[in-house]
């Protein structure tokens, strides 16, 4: 081996050794700033929820899709108008017995949502025969069946063990997210119901397959108008934040940290107010920048979930030495996320007004 041979290997195992050195001491750096940002003992808005987590209260960075109301083709979901004011004043003059029946508890089966196929039962079975019977027809497609029961008392319930029923009510999602029922799956579900009708000794009675499907389109078309998410950015300042550190300080702030690396936020009654990404996979080490996202229709107005978001990006950002971006990443201004809050109030005003509130079950069943 020559001199200059040697000389070279020298230098190359001098440059390697350095290089593992500033890539250790850049993961050290990465770590402790973690560290430092979430071992301050002042209050922490992360955890704080209602007017306490926003003094000033701010609104969205950006839209996509946009938070408009539709061209209108949502119509016949539009809830009608509300009896007229003499007529409310007139039901509380009224005797006791001559008032209103109480609104029946919410069933698994929603007029508004599916499209209902009434079963007409020749005699009274139980709860757990037809439970039984039931098992066999869950889905059609992508989309849910569920049958209520018409109890002997009259009350309509879910189907439960122990219940005696004179009449039963399917009914399948006319759509979700990803589409509309089509006739393929209507006509399934029609077949396997008339084999579970036939069973009970029961008479479906069945609507037109052509007024289904002009139903389940224009509800559809609804839920791709309203299918609204917003997303804010905290894009880091200087060094890569650690992973591994920045996981467990957001979990002990009240995260929930899924398996595929996505950490969702509870709103306390076992929903997800907001999630947030750390946009690298679990086997990466560091990363330079978080994601919220809050899926606007399945987070009911009164949670602020807007608002909480928006609290804990700016917590974050002030924490981590970040900046709260949009997608480009251009910082985000208080005119730009007032504008967009504004935005968000007429959005939940028009699922209101569609009888399909943000947040309800409804919702819940249809963004899905």
């Amino acid at each position: 081996m020559t001199d200059l041979q040697a000389s070279l290997i020298v230098i190359g195992g001098a440059i390697v050794v350095a290089v593992i050195s500033y890539n250790k001491w850049q993961e050290y750096k990465a770590k402790k700033s973690v560290e430092r940002a979430f071992s301050s003992s002042h209050d922490d808005v992360l955890m704080a929820s209602g007017d306490e987590a926003i003094a000033t209260p701010v609104y969205a960075d950006r839209l996509e899709p946009t938070l408009s109301g539709g061209d209108g083709n949502e119509e016949s979901f539009v809830r009608a108008e509300s009896t007229e004011s003499q007529d409310l004043d007139a039901q509380h003059d009224a005797p006791v017995d001559m008032m209103p029946p109480a609104e029946e508890k919410e069933l698994p089966v929603d007029y508004l949502i599916d499209c209902t196929i009434p079963l007409a039962l020749t005699t009274q079975l139980r709860g757990e025969k037809i439970l039984s019977a039931l098992q066999s027809l869950r889905h059609v497609g992508s989309k849910p069946v569920h049958f209520a029961g018409q109890h002997i008392d009259g009350g309509w319930e879910a189907i439960t063990h122990g219940g005696i029923y004179k009449s039963l009510m399917a009914g399948v999602q006319l759509a979700n997210r990803s589409n509309a029922l089509n006739e393929l799956e209507y006509s399934e579900f029609v077949m396997r119901l008339r084999q579970i009708a036939d069973d009970f000794d029961a008479d479906p009675d069945v609507p037109d397959m052509a007024e289904v499907m002009v139903t389940a389109r224009s509800l559809h078309h609804f839920v791709t108008e309203y299918d609204a998410k917003l997303s804010v950015n905290v894009q880091s300042n200087g060094a890569p934040w650690s992973v591994t550190t920045l996981l467990a300080a957001l979990e002990r702030q009240g995260f929930d940290v899924r398996p595929e690396g996505r950490l969702v936020m509870p709103d306390g009654d076992g929903g997800v107010l907001f999630s947030l990404s750390t946009n690298v996979t679990l086997a990466e080490d560091t990363t330079s920048r978080l994601t919220l996202l809050l899926d606007v229709p399945v987070v009911a107005p009164e949670r602020d979930g807007f608002g909480a978001m928006i609290a804990c990006a700016r917590s974050l950002s002030s924490r981590l030495d970040g900046t709260v971006v949009d997608d480009s990443n251009q910082p985000l201004s208080d005119a730009s996320l007032n504008e967009i809050g504004g935005q968000i109030e007429i959005f939940y005003a028009d699922m209101e007004a569609a009888d399909i509130p943000a947040g309800s079950n409804r919702a819940l069943r249809l963004f899905n």
